[in-house]
């Protein structure tokens, strides 16, 4: 048989909190298990987002191994000729499974799995009031609920498009609940892929008590790059998640935002164990390639920022962990990776043919060969206001706002948190031009100038080389 796959999908997490792989500031034994046990690439990113909502694009790219303007309508919806990834195991032989929060229709969620449970497609008030689907295979989704009463107070709250909806019950328990009775209930002579799709740590910050209590607001660093604001107009500093917090940024504020992220972390760790405790329960542990990922990061006061709407890496580079059967253990890679290229790296696992509208590229060469390298490069935008390309050492970023420009470029080596813009360096002119070039080609090879967020942002482009 081939290996069972369960792929673990956090929310807003990002790339440095991690225990065993970050800044060990946060909890989180379960995941350093996984980390421990696998191989985790530690300059993840995601290309970046074409709309507020991030997460859609990252998820279509994930689900599809496509680039970011390869999608249709950021990801709202996945045409048929776009091969999915749970489309493709079930091809061969899989028993696809999915469970928690999806954002790329609705038809595309029947083709990518032949089962599920608790399936969340929007309309969340909180994360202890989740309005859930039960699995339908024709994709419709059309069952109505004309209202649920909350007991524990007078309110009636309206869900119309869902099965049912859990009151008291935190979402990453019960996303954690519904693949454990998966796990447990299985046919045993059939390979699985099961995908866990978490809300947490996304806002609304809300976690058992004993969680939240673990972290002090009083006690939590405000990061280096903390900002009362944003140096200028980056295009979108008044989106949603920018609106979480007051301007200009309160100290305290942000410290209490961190701690109630942080809390929720730990509790989707402690999640994430009970998993992991019935894969070993079941005596599947030695046959599941397990994958545990986020799809964007968060600023939480880095740059004056919340959101994850940018380019700054806070908000692109993302956790990535592989563990099971063929992963080497306790390793780490630093060569660049997307998420999109964890479909082929899954296909390569299983033996199973890329199809060829992926463009992801397999990482696990890079597995074998902790000098192997993908790619010399990463590119991120964002809409039509944010461009930005990253090599081994140097990150720059470009910003087209209501016709005016503004470029940042940061020395990672000596400035991880992207503080000192070193745009105006003579010594380092040759790395801006250099850069540059690298973001054109990108432009070309990725069809930017093609896309309508692309048009936007390049316009004008020459006045800027000049």
């Amino acid at each position: 048989m081939q290996p069972n796959i369960l792929f673990l999908f956090a929310d807003d997490l990002r790339f440095d909190v991690l225990g065993a792989v970050g800044a060990g500031e946060v909890e989180t034994p379960n995941i350093d298990r996984l980390a421990a046990g696998g191989t985790a690439f530690t300059r993840a990113s995601i290309p970046g987002g074409t709309c507020g909502a991030v997460c859609m694009p990252s998820r279509a790219m994930l689900h599809t191994g496509r680039t970011l303007f390869h999608l249709d309508r950021s990801g709202q919806t996945i045409p048929t000729e776009h091969r999915m990834m749970g489309e493709l195991f079930q091809e061969h032989g899989y028993d696809c499974f999915g469970t928690g929060k999806w954002h790329n229709g609705r038809e595309s969620y029947a083709r990518s799995f032949n089962s599920g449970a608790e399936i969340f497609f929007g309309g969340m008030s909180d994360h202890w009031n989740v309005p859930a689907y039960n699995y339908d295979p024709e994709g419709q989704y059309d069952a109505r609920l004309p209202f649920v009463t909350d007991p524990s107070s007078d309110n009636v709250i309206t869900w119309r498009d869902c099965d049912h909806m859990h009151l008291g019950k935190h979402s990453s328990e019960l996303f954690s609940e519904a693949v454990i009775r998966f796990l447990g209930g299985r046919e045993l002579n059939r390979s699985f892929f099961a995908y866990v799709s978490y809300m947490a740590p996304h806002d609304p910050r809300t976690m058992p008590k004993r969680f939240l209590n673990m972290y002090d607001p009083d006690f939590q660093k405000l990061p280096e790059n903390f900002l009362g604001g944003h140096p200028f107009d980056n295009g979108d500093l008044k989106v949603r998640d920018e609106c979480l917090a007051g301007f200009p940024r309160d100290p305290y504020e942000v410290r209490r935002h961190i701690a109630e992220y942080y809390a929720m972390i730990t509790h989707l760790d402690f999640e994430i164990g009970r998993v992991l405790d019935e894969l070993d329960r079941s005596g599947l542990s030695d046959d599941t390639i397990i994958v545990f990922a986020g799809d964007n990061g968060l600023a939480l006061g880095q740059h004056g920022l919340m959101g994850k709407q940018n380019c700054y890496e806070h908000s692109v580079r993302v956790p990535l962990i592989f563990s099971g059967p063929g992963i080497p253990k306790n390793e780490r890679r630093d060569a660049f990776a997307y998420l999109l290229d964890i479909y082929p790296t899954l296909c390569d696992l299983t033996g199973i043919a890329v199809p060829d509208s992926v463009e992801g590229s397999s990482l696990m060469p890079l597995m074998q060969d902790p000098h192997a390298k993908n790619r010399n490069s990463t590119f991120h935008a964002y809409e039509g206001y944010q461009r930005a390309v990253g090599d081994e050492r140097y990150k720059l970023i470009e910003y087209h706002v209501n016709g005016r420009r503004n470029t940042q470029l940061f020395d990672l080596d000596t400035d991880p948190w992207e503080s000192r813009n070193r745009v105006g360096d003579g010594e380092l002119a040759d790395t801006l031009a250099s850069l540059r070039r690298i973001l054109e080609r990108y432009r070309d090879a990725w069809d930017d100038d093609k896309s309508k967020w692309g048009r936007e942002f390049w316009n004008g482009w020459e006045d800027v080389r000049s």
